[in-house]
């Protein structure tokens, strides 16, 4: 299983972190070792002093795929998830600066979290989907997949240009504006049209 990642994909964010909007879907990976277990907090890293929470809605590949066309995107998923991507920013910005890849900021252990699914029949419109993010019981960011810069079915013909997809692959599809720190005794819980579908405690 590998977990494809989207930066970048939705206007506010960008401007957020003072990024350039993209021509293209920005693309990156993280292994599998990066998926925080069932119920286990997260801890966080040594490493790091500065972690952002990520809200993500999340797409569960069900077969293989390569060079799909968007128009039989929909073929490949039928299960939608939200998650985190959990950033060590302060160690992103110097890997940045420097030209470098992401990845120690982006794929350590634990900084990937995977959610409950939902079916894609639970929805009228994949593309009008409301999901957010609460800390201490508190909504820090709220999004809607209709904000999206390319949409679910676009991302899943383009990535699959690049990467074969796999029966189990997860795709993190960007996050909206409101990432923030989090600190130790925090408390997350996400939520996709009001049902909860992860929870988790900061360490």
């Amino acid at each position: 299983m590998k977990i494809i990642c989207i930066g970048r994909n939705y206007t506010a964010h960008i401007e957020e972190l003072k990024n350039e909007r993209p021509e293209d879907p920005v693309v990156f990976i993280k292994p599998d070792s990066a998926v925080l277990p069932k119920e286990q907090d997260f801890y966080i890293p040594e490493f790091s002093n500065d972690v952002h929470y990520e809200v993500e809605v999340l797409v569960k590949i069900k077969k293989v795929g390569k060079h799909i066309q968007q128009k039989f995107a929909h073929k490949y998923y039928d299960e939608i998830g939200l998650g985190i991507d959990f950033t060590a920013r302060d160690l992103q910005s110097k890997l940045k600066e420097k030209g470098l890849p992401w990845e120690k900021a982006k794929g350590f252990d634990g900084a990937a979290v995977i959610g409950n699914w939902l079916p894609v029949n639970t929805f009228k419109d994949i593309n009008a989907i409301n999901f957010e993010l609460q800390k201490n019981n508190e909504i820090v960011q709220k999004g809607n997949t209709s904000l999206m810069l390319w949409k679910i079915d676009e991302l899943i013909a383009y990535v699959s240009q690049y990467f074969m997809l796999k029966k189990g692959d997860i795709i993190f599809t960007g996050t909206p504006s409101g990432v923030g720190k989090v600190e130790p005794n925090d408390y997350l819980t996400g939520a996709i049209e009001g049902k909860e579908l992860f929870s988790l405690k900061i360490k």
